[in-house]
Formats: C-alpha cells, sequence, structure tokens
C-alpha cells in the first residue's frame, strides 16, 4: 500500500504550488462546479504562513493539499482547495489531508467555527467524521470576500441569484462550543446525496427554462 508523508507545508514545498493550482482548476473544469482559483502566489503565501497541508509520496511526487482560510476576524475557519492528484485517488487519502488541515486548525484557531462548501458526498461523510453538520449559508461567515471567491465558479448566477441563501453547494460547519454527535451512517449521506441531487435538478431546471424565455 502505497505511503505518505502529511504534514504542515512550508517554504521547502513552494516547487508545488503551480502543479497545486493546475490540479485544483482541472477538477473544478470536471465536475462541473467551483473551487475558487487561487494563483500560485497566494499558494505559496499559505505555504509560507504555516497555513496549509500537503501530502507527498514515498517517491517525492505531489500527492494532495488542503489550505487555511481566515473570515470574520477570525471567527470562521474553512479549510479550502481539498484535492488529490489523479493517481492517489480511492486511497483514503482525502480523509488523512482533511483531518490534518481540521487538527491545525483547531490548533491555530481553537475558538472560530470551521465550516465549507461542497457537493461531493465523499467530503460530506469526512466532514460529518470530523464533527461538521450540515446547515443553511446563514450560519457561515457573512464576509463578502468569501463569497466573492466563489464568483470563478459555473454556478455563481444561481447563489447571485438568490441573495446568498443557497447554491449547489451544501454547507457544513463544525462549532467548537457543540457537544459533538455521533456519526452519521452512510446510509444518511445517501439520503443527503438524494436530496440534494432532487434540489439541484430543480434548480437546474428553472435556470434552463428560464434561459430559454
Amino acid at each position: 500500500m502505497e505511503k505518505f508523508a502529511i504534514s504542515v507545508a512550508s517554504d521547502k514545498h513552494f516547487a508545488y504550488a503551480e502543479v497545486i493550482c493546475d490540479i485544483i482548476a482541472d477538477s473544478a473544469q470536471k465536475r462541473g462546479t467551483g473551487i475558487a482559483k487561487r494563483s500560485p502566489e497566494y499558494i505559496r503565501q499559505k505555504m509560507h504562513q504555516g497555513k496549509a497541508v500537503i501530502a507527498i509520496s514515498e517517491k517525492g511526487e505531489f500527492a494532495g493539499f488542503c489550505y487555511i482560510e481566515t473570515w470574520s476576524t477570525r471567527r470562521f475557519v474553512a479549510n479550502s482547495g481539498l484535492i488529490v492528484a489523479e493517481a492517489f485517488r480511492k486511497m483514503g487519502l482525502a480523509h488523512q489531508i482533511k483531518a490534518k488541515a481540521f487538527e491545525l486548525s483547531r490548533k491555530l484557531y481553537p475558538e472560530a467555527k470551521i465550516f465549507g462548501l461542497t457537493t461531493s458526498l465523499a467530503v460530506m461523510k469526512i466532514n460529518s467524521d470530523l464533527g461538521y453538520r450540515p446547515v443553511t449559508f446563514s450560519e457561515l461567515t457573512e464576509d463578502d470576500d468569501f463569497w466573492k471567491g466563489c464568483q470563478s465558479c459555473v454556478n455563481y448566477d444561481i447563489l447571485n441569484r438568490t441573495n446568498k441563501k443557497h447554491c449547489l453547494c451544501t454547507g457544513m460547519l463544525f462549532d467548537p462550543k457543540e457537544k459533538r454527535k455521533k456519526k452519521a451512517p452512510f446510509k444518511d449521506f445517501k439520503r443527503l446525496r438524494d436530496q440534494w441531487d432532487k434540489i439541484k435538478n430543480d434548480i437546474l431546471k428553472k435556470k434552463n427554462n428560464t434561459e430559454n424565455q
């Protein structure tokens, strides 16, 4: 089984910045959704600040990445840009990277609420395992700079038209003040995914009807 070195990124990982940005962009395009576009300079800044997690294979190949952003005067933290290189997918690496980023977030900002937006059932399960719960967008940060990051998403018009009330992503939140609940079984995630698919199809149908008028 492949083994990985998963650590807090630093200046020594600067050389991976370009490939990280390429994989983020490629992943967003293939999924037909959006991950906020970031420049190599921004990724290097996160590495320099010690606010990113990187996974390297035994052969020294880039395997995965995630970074930390703070919002609303550090009252909210987001673990963003979670990616795994295609050659290392379906190995449980995403869960390991996210867990490390979550641990780092709790260490740096112990009082902050940790949140994320996702369309991925797998990420929903990882988040739930870490103690997140699905929430409405109104429970997330109101920081305009965070929501501006959604502008690169192909579905931004939906978010904009609903005044940031909902979109195709599911909002999830970890509140350190809440008692951690029992993990939800996988069938609950399937139900959540089925609900999300229905909402997504309804929204896309309305969008197509509007465009065809």
